[in-house]
């Protein structure tokens, strides 16, 4: 108890809970099929007068440190809902799926249990690795279920070269090392290549706080969510395009 009030990371959270309680919302969890649990920040009151719109997060931290100001922003035009991934936050399953395919079908589980009806569609928003979930989740659901799909700063095109070639600029050997950081230095390269502000003022201490409250859960799990992509495996595209997609990269953002 003393360890988390001193952790200015567990601080922080706290803040980011208050965020999306202030924005109407509240933590729940369902049980989408008999293996996997999925706990999903939710509207408290479903508003009838506004569509639904999923928010999926990247590799990294749970849900509600990657989504603050898009909650913020969205929750009073749109029946906002943010699932934590399968082996992030408070989501697990029993099965053996690690595939971006697996979580794509999760969320699509959960759409529709609980976000919307047989007749209504829904808009899924996903960044980093949630965009290549967001990209199955629009292929399962099809254009009679689902409006827009926006894909951010994801690499749904990307192939094997381009994995070795982020792990040249990161002077890193093993992807895992990058997205799953143990150590202050390979948070500093994930920071380095993520983020528009240099933060390299940051002292140890602080980033082995965070590296401790966001990157220490499951951590062989999501090792094995990243050996299980099937996007990115070839040298070759292996995607077919969806209708209605946003892909945003920097300040552009070309509709499909």
């Amino acid at each position: 108890m003393l360890r988390s009030l001193m952790s200015i990371a567990s601080l922080y959270e706290i803040y980011l809970r208050r965020c999306f309680t202030a924005a109407g919302l509240s933590p729940q969890s369902i049980a989408v099929d008999d293996e996997t649990t999925i706990h999903y920040w939710g509207p408290t009151t479903k508003s009838q007068n506004k569509s639904c719109l999923v928010l999926i997060h990247g590799f990294g931290p749970m849900a509600i440190w990657q989504w603050r100001q898009q909650v913020q922003f969205f929750s009073p035009h749109f029946n906002v809902y943010v699932p934590d991934l399968v082996f992030f936050g408070g989501s697990t399953t029993r099965s053996g799926e690690r595939s971006e395919k697996f979580q794509a079908a999760a969320v699509v589980k959960l759409v529709e249990k609980v976000v919307v009806g047989k007749k209504e569609k829904v808009h899924v928003i996903g960044t980093s690795y949630g965009g290549f979930v967001a990209y199955h989740v629009g292929r399962m659901m099809g254009v009679e279920r689902v409006g827009k799909v926006v894909i951010a700063s994801s690499g749904v095109n990307m192939r094997k070269k381009d994995n070795v070639a982020l792990l040249e600029r990161a002077g890193l050997e093993r992807i895992e090392e990058l997205m799953l950081p143990a150590k202050p230095q390979h948070l500093r390269k994930l920071m380095a290549l993520s983020l528009s502000r240099r933060l390299h003022f940051l002292p140890d201490f602080l980033l082995a706080d965070f590296i401790n409250k966001l990157y220490s859960d499951n951590r062989k799990e999501k090792m094995e969510l990243l050996k299980g992509l099937s996007l990115g495996r070839e040298e070759y595209l292996n995607i077919s395009p969806l209708q209605q997609v946003c892909y945003i990269y920097k300040e552009s953002i070309i509709i499909k």
